[in-house]
C-alpha cells in the first residue's frame, strides 16, 4: 500500500521515480548501440565520425576523440580528448570514469605520448620531428616548467602556423594532460635563436621532462 501511494504521489506531482541518466551515461548508451559501426568506422568514416562527434558534444562541446588501429587481440583504443582545452578536462574524466566494460574496446583518457614522435604537416608546411629541438627553463610557477621549442624556418610573421605545429609536437612528445597541467610558459623560436646551441633533440624531451618532475614513466 505504501509503495502504491508513492507511485501515485510521484505521478500526481510529475516526479520521476528514477534519476535521469547523466550526459556521460547517455553517451555510452549511444556508443554501445552503435558499437559495430564505430568499431569498423573505416567503412563509412565521414558519417560515423559526424555522428560520434555529435553524440560526444552533447556531453561537452570541446570534447574530441581518436582511434587506435585494431590490435592483435581484436581490441581497439578509443581516446577521449579535451582537444587541449583545460576547462574540458573534467568532462574527459567524467566520460572515462563512467565508461562500461566492453570486450572490443580499451578506453583511454587524454591523448597519450607518441613514440616515435611523428613528422607534422600544417598549412602546406612540413616539419620533421628530428629537426625540432627544445630547451626547458624555470617557470614563474614553481609547480610547472617552461619550454622553448625550436622550429626550422620559424618567423614572427608565420607565428600562428608554427605555433600550431609546435603545440602538436608538444602533445606528441608529452601527451595532452602533461602539456596542459605541467607546462608553464611555452615559447617558439627558430634555429637562428641565441638559445639554440643549448637545445636538445625533441625525442629527448619526455625523459628530460620526467627527470625534472622526478616521475619517470615506463
Amino acid at each position: 500500500m505504501k509503495y502504491l501511494f508513492a507511485l501515485l504521489f510521484m505521478g500526481i506531482f510529475n516526479i520521476p521515480l528514477f534519476a535521469a541518466d547523466t550526459k556521460a551515461e547517455s553517451f555510452w548508451r549511444w556508443f554501445q548501440k552503435n558499437e559495430g559501426r564505430v568499431y569498423s568506422f573505416e567503412k563509412d568514416q565521414e558519417h560515423v565520425f559526424d555522428d560520434l562527434s555529435s553524440a560526444m558534444k552533447k556531453v561537452d562541446a570541446d570534447l574530441t576523440f581518436e582511434f587506435g588501429p585494431v590490435r592483435s587481440d581484436g581490441k581497439r583504443e578509443f581516446v577521449i580528448s579535451a582537444g587541449g582545452i583545460k576547462k574540458a578536462f573534467p568532462s574527459v574524466e567524467a566520460l572515462y570514469s563512467s565508461a562500461p566494460k566492453m570486450e572490443k574496446w580499451v578506453i583511454v583518457k587524454f591523448r597519450s605520448r607518441r613514440t616515435p614522435i611523428n613528422d607534422l604537416e600544417f598549412s602546406g608546411k612540413k616539419i620533421r620531428a628530428k629537426d625540432v629541438r627544445y630547451l626547458l627553463f624555470r617557470d614563474e610557477n614553481p609547480q610547472k616548467v617552461g619550454v622553448m621549442i625550436f622550429l626550422d624556418g620559424y618567423t614572427e610573421e608565420l607565428k600562428a602556423d608554427f605555433g600550431q605545429m609546435g603545440y602538436l609536437f608538444l602533445d606528441e612528445a608529452l601527451g595532452e594532460y602533461d602539456v596542459e597541467m605541467k607546462l608553464g610558459a611555452i615559447v617558439f623560436q627558430g634555429h637562428d635563436s641565441k638559445y639554440f646551441d643549448r637545445s636538445h633533440p625533441l625525442s629527448e624531451l619526455p625523459q628530460g621532462f620526467d627527470d625534472h618532475f622526478g616521475n619517470k614513466k615506463e
